[in-house]
């Protein structure tokens, strides 16, 4: 076991104590880091954010319901208290199995075991101009620059004179129709329909467009076809204009290229599509699938090395009932944390695991604009105020913190009400960010 701290660039202090080294602040890495609080392990968490985000709310960052600190955590925060857990701000640039070590942008760590739970980024599938123009909703930044490039449009939109320009600037693309998807299309819409008016009154209601795309035959496609079916209505209630069957081939930042040649003007592009694993290097390629996932046995081990683990969205796990590896949700990476907690200490005292990961997948659910929602728990799928009722109950109780807590509720009673969204501001300008794609 590491006894001593032969480099000071990470500040350790010496141990004799099993050295963890968890990689990413995530849902996987902190429901594993919780269930080893004052266990005789040392901690080390690694993360290039000081922050916990929680993600299923990033849509109403960036459609200005909510302010960004309600939906986030300080790492210091949340592990006060932790005595056997060490937090180094670091952005982790390779790791390296046979010398057990993970090499950062300050400095090396040695580990006993190392987890890595780096979760997603966004998957642009190869498409450059569509990375290069576009936005992603993957964290909380990715929220702001939506919130901010929205507004940014609809106040151009406002003053200028040329049609074809106000056209581009007050139609907004969504692509994906996922959960994500079709938060945010139903999101934006009402936006139009109740705000619109009230703060841009220089812009007719039916100029402004969303559209949301979808490469599949219907949405929210992991759901039954009951929920789908629920999604496509409301959102056409709402005047979103639904692509089915449609996929994106280019995006010029004025122009949304369509693969049946048909182009779609708009100066906003938010990519929902599709997301990889964020692996990182220094692993062997035969341990990576083409998702850039790693690889895992039951235990979450990743194949080939002994004492590297992987949990969450980064991680591949294949049986009878999930061929393609689990869905990469909250959920997974939750359980998989803490079993994983569980398995580690019962190697560190008995040397082999004590139980396999089995999923158990307690339903899904979609929020689809003010008071509807659908959820699918168990075999039964939930639609309209009920579901919203669930779906409300169910997130709020997931965050992190009773002051997020308290802040989210508060506001979300407010929206019930008047449907006032007091967080319109543009902090600072944002334009898209040039991203080079890599091939997934």
């Amino acid at each position: 076991m590491v006894s001593q701290c032969p480099y000071s660039s990470l500040c350790l202090p010496a141990t004799d104590l099993p050295r963890i080294v968890v990689i990413g602040a995530g849902f996987a890495g902190i429901n594993l880091i919780k269930k080893l609080h004052n266990s005789p392990v040392q901690l080390v968490l690694l993360d290039k954010n000081n922050f916990h985000q929680f993600q299923p709310l990033l849509y109403q960052v960036a459609i200005a319901g909510l302010e960004p600190d309600s939906i986030v955590t300080p790492i210091r925060k949340l592990f006060q208290g932790y005595r056997n857990l060490i937090y180094r701000l670091a952005e982790v640039n390779r790791v390296d199995p046979d010398s057990r070590r993970v090499f950062t942008d300050i400095g090396w760590v040695q580990y006993d075991y190392l987890v890595i739970a780096t979760g997603s980024v966004t998957n642009y599938f190869g498409l450059e101009d569509v990375a290069r123009n576009s936005v992603g909703l993957k964290d909380i930044r990715d929220a702001l620059d939506i919130r901010s490039w929205v507004l940014q449009n609809l106040e151009a939109a406002a003053i200028t004179c040329d049609q074809n320009e106000k056209e581009a600037l007050t139609n907004f693309v969504i692509v994906g129709g996922g959960p994500a998807g079709v938060e945010l299309a139903g999101a934006l819409s009402e936006f139009r329909r109740y705000l619109l008016r009230k703060d841009y009154p220089e812009i007719a209601e039916e100029w402004m467009k969303v559209y949301l795309v979808e490469a599949t035959d219907r949405l929210l496609g992991t759901m039954p076809e009951a929920a789908s079916d629920h999604a496509f209505r409301t959102l056409s209630q709402l005047e979103v204009e639904i692509r089915l069957n449609t996929t994106v081939q280019g995006y010029t930042g004025s122009e949304v290229l369509l693969a049946d040649n048909q182009t779609l003007l708009a100066k906003t592009l938010i990519w929902t599509a599709g997301v990889k694993g964020a692996a990182p290097e220094g692993l062997a390629p035969e341990s990576g699938t083409k998702g850039r996932r790693l690889k895992v046995d039951p235990f979450n081990q990743v194949e080939g090395c002994r004492h590297v683990f992987t949990i969450g969205d980064i991680a591949a796990m294949t049986d009878e009932e999930w061929p393609q590896g689990h869905p990469m949700v909250a959920q997974v990476a939750i359980q998989q944390g803490k079993l994983l907690a569980e398995n580690l200490l019962h190697l560190i005292r008995h040397g082999t695991f004590k139980t396999a990961f089995h999923y158990r997948d307690k339903g899904s659910m979609a929020t689809i604009g003010k008071r509807n929602a659908v959820a699918k728990i168990g075999g039964s799928v939930w639609k309209g105020k009920l579901a919203w009722v669930l779906w409300s109950t169910v997130h709020l109780f997931s965050i992190t913190g009773f002051k997020n807590k308290l802040m989210v509720g508060i506001n979300w009673i407010i929206r019930y009400l008047n449907y006032e969204k007091a967080n319109r501001l543009i902090i600072r300008e944002f334009k898209p960010q040039q991203t080079k794609v890599e091939q997934t």
